[in-house]
């Protein structure tokens, strides 16, 4: 860039993600797999429940069925006539007796409650005591009350977890209808990086520096849900740069990069993409992770970013997560937030939105990470979330402050 050129105006970053949104349309590609593998999947379909759940009344508790009307007073002594374990069905309740129970068994026909075992004792081998008189209904679980036959279980674009997966799992589903998962190129550019294993620390060249980003970036994406290719480090030159991205068009839905996409004369992802493609370069106003950029190279979807460890981090988390999200169809895009008092000062805020490494003391109050610089990657690791701090926006302890905890943005 031309030093006396007037610098670009800086994005809103809210604005620039619902632009990018706007590109991220939804892969109409469904996989079919096994409910045991759909973790961490996006549903594709409605599902929709053919039975009740559960699918009759039945006990939550192991004790005695029996009919409530008939047990006006403590110490109603009834004759216990049958036996009914979980997985088994009772013959209808004869009048003026009781029936053993056990939790998740049927309730018998004619029964209306059931008299938990610690609230009754037995009287002779063959007959029990009530010790409390019962309520109409009481340790019943009704047909139906769980999910009801016709319900929508789980919505198109709920992302599936392990309670989602054993709720399908309860209205009989062994496989899913999920979106196909995005496939997603990774490279890295810079000719300072070196791969951990390749050299030793000590024998490390002046300048050199080992590549972190590569790693958070594909554990991040896996966790997304994505098929990763990784393309490794791409020297910063040119040629090595455009033939990556023509391979790296080939087959996925997006290319994504760290590094190369400031405008220094070393910064050759951007020429690239231009001469390939398309690409807009987008300062964004936030803090850590200004530069940013997103175009398309064939028919991929290109997103590079920043190469500083923790710019990166953070771009990604706001950025490409829910743009990905969106490409499998995702009701649910964005992390919530929570007010919490901040236990520190922060009295010279920012001219950008700022986002803040910090985590939750015992108190329930945030404490700061000392070292707030964008090339700390020891800040992500220490923090459970970030502050979401808007510009010009000082900070006294026991303000409140949105939170945004990093179990939400990383899972």
């Amino acid at each position: 860039m031309n030093p006396t050129s007037p610098r670009p105006a800086l994005r809103n970053l809210d604005d620039a993600l619902a632009e990018l949104l706007e590109h991220a349309q939804p892969l109409t590609d469904v996989d079919l797999v096994s409910t045991f593998d759909a973790d961490g999947r996006v549903l594709a379909r409605d599902l929709v429940s053919e039975l009740q759940v559960p699918p009759q009344d039945n006990s939550s508790m192991d004790g005695y069925a029996v009919r409530s009307s008939e047990i006006a007073d403590e110490g109603v002594t009834l004759p216990v006539t049958q036996r009914i374990p979980a997985g088994s069905a009772g013959a209808p309740l004869a009048p003026g007796s009781a029936a053993r129970i056990f939790t998740g068994a049927p309730i018998p026909c004619g029964a209306d409650a059931v008299v938990m075992q610690e609230d009754a004792e037995a009287a002779g081998a063959e007959a029990v005591r009530i010790l409390r008189v019962p309520a109409p209904g009481q340790w019943i679980r009704r047909s139906g009350e769980d999910v009801a036959r016709g319900a929508v279980v789980l919505a198109r674009g709920e992302r599936l977890d392990a309670a989602a997966l054993g709720l399908a799992a309860s209205i009989g589903m062994d496989r899913l209808p999920v979106a196909r998962r995005p496939r997603v190129a990774l490279f890295s550019t810079g000719d300072e990086l070196v791969m951990p294993g390749e050299v030793p620390p000590a024998q490390m060249r002046p300048g050199a520096i080992y590549n972190s980003n590569r790693f958070f970036l594909q554990a991040l994406l896996r966790r997304l849900g994505c098929e990763v290719t990784d393309f490794g480090i791409v020297p910063d030159r040119r040629e090595p740069t455009v033939r990556a991205l023509q391979v790296a068009a080939q087959g996925h839905d997006l290319i994504l990069t760290s590094g190369g996409v400031s405008v220094g004369e070393e910064d050759h992802v951007k020429p690239a993409v231009q001469a390939l493609g398309s690409l807009d370069l987008w300062q964004i106003a936030i803090k850590p992770g200004k530069p940013f950029a997103y175009g398309k190279v064939g028919d991929a979807h290109f997103m590079g970013l920043p190469g500083n460890p923790v710019s990166s981090f953070v771009t990604f988390l706001l950025l490409v997560r829910p743009f990905l999200l969106k490409l499998q169809g995702a009701n649910r895009l964005l992390a919530p937030a929570t007010l919490l008092p901040a236990a520190f000062n922060w009295p010279r805020p920012d001219r950008r939105r700022e986002f803040l490494r910090a985590r939750r003391k015992e108190d329930g109050m945030l404490e700061l990470f000392a070292n707030q610089s964008s090339g700390v990657l020891t800040s992500a690791v220490w923090a459970d979330g970030l502050i979401d701090n808007p510009p010009g926006q000082p900070i006294a302890r026991g303000d409140a402050v949105r939170f945004i905890a990093l179990a939400e943005l990383i899972q």
